[in-house]
């Protein structure tokens, strides 16, 4: 039986420099060791052929930059302050990296909520976004990414290299991941919300962004080795083809169900020693589910 440990492994070794690519070249990495991460890992055979209908860049707008700057302001949620005070918020609430910080203090919330619930958008809460998905509040947004940051990461300049996010939903998780990664696919299975991430990014015109619809559970392995892989969505066991596609120094965070029935942070690395995992805090995200509708 795998025995879960609270916070971050003390054993864990001073991580490795970030090579020149993320490709593992002709080196091949030692066994994963598989006793440690049955409890976590679902089936092999859960790994099917990927059915990613479209990888596109979020396109530019046909509009001119004066236009898009000029776009009309929300109830005063455009101002500096209103992000601001979020961002001091998230700091009493214990996160500390300032690269996660300051993109958290940089993209703007309220364009990716409704309209109607608009003076919600910087408050501490989740969001319905249609279609009976919501996402995430800052707090637990800056805190996997920031998690996603302290595994023995590749990065590049102080950024990580290729991430992963399964579940785009409104496409605010994948702008924020844009300011601490050096490229972004995200994978959405629903339609609405593909379409829905696609405009609220493009008159951003952020270009390290690639928005996918498919089957989040079979990953993305035109995209692979991955540095980081983040889920927005839960399961009973975390895909191994999510494994599978992630770099050897990378990492996963997730949420997924305990043995408990309750949902929990659980954080996946894959080092030379093997898989190693650490189940956090207890969370609350929609079900992870296959197939595309």
């Amino acid at each position: 039986m795998v025995r879960f440990q609270l916070g971050m492994a003390s054993d864990m070794k001073k991580r490795p420099g970030f090579p020149a690519r993320l490709d593992l070249g002709s080196e091949t990495p030692p066994p994963t060791t598989t006793m440690a991460v049955t409890k976590l890992l679902s089936p092999k055979k859960a790994v099917a052929p990927q059915t990613v209908a479209t990888v596109a860049p979020v396109p530019a707008p046909k509009a001119s930059r004066s236009k898009q700057v000029s776009a009309p302001v929300q109830l005063g949620m455009d101002s500096a302050a209103v992000r601001e005070r979020m961002v001091r918020k998230l700091a009493e609430q214990g996160v500390e990296d300032e690269r996660v910080l300051q993109a958290m203090g940089v993209v703007e919330r309220h364009r990716f909520v409704d309209s109607a619930l608009v003076n919600q958008a910087y408050e501490d809460t989740s969001l319905p976004i249609g279609l009976g998905q919501t996402f995430s509040k800052p707090n637990v947004v800056a805190r996997m990414i920031e998690l996603l940051r302290q595994g023995r990461n590749l990065m590049i300049d102080g950024k990580l290299g290729r991430v992963l996010e399964i579940g785009t939903g409104c496409g605010y998780q994948a702008a924020v991941l844009a300011q601490v990664a050096k490229e972004v696919y995200s994978i959405e299975r629903l339609r609405g919300l593909h379409e829905r991430a696609r405009e609220n990014l493009r008159p951003l015109r952020i270009a390290n962004v690639h928005l996918l619809f498919g089957d989040g559970m079979l990953g993305y392995p035109k995209g692979a080795p991955y540095a980081g892989i983040i889920a927005a969505a839960g399961g009973e066991a975390v895909p191994q083809a999510w494994v599978d596609q992630l770099a050897l120094g990378g990492r996963i965070v997730a949420p997924m169900v305990t043995q408990q029935g309750q949902q929990a942070l659980v954080v996946i690395d894959k080092t030379s020693q093997g898989i190693q995992q650490q189940l956090l805090e207890a969370v609350h995200f929609v079900p992870l589910k296959s197939g595309v509708a």
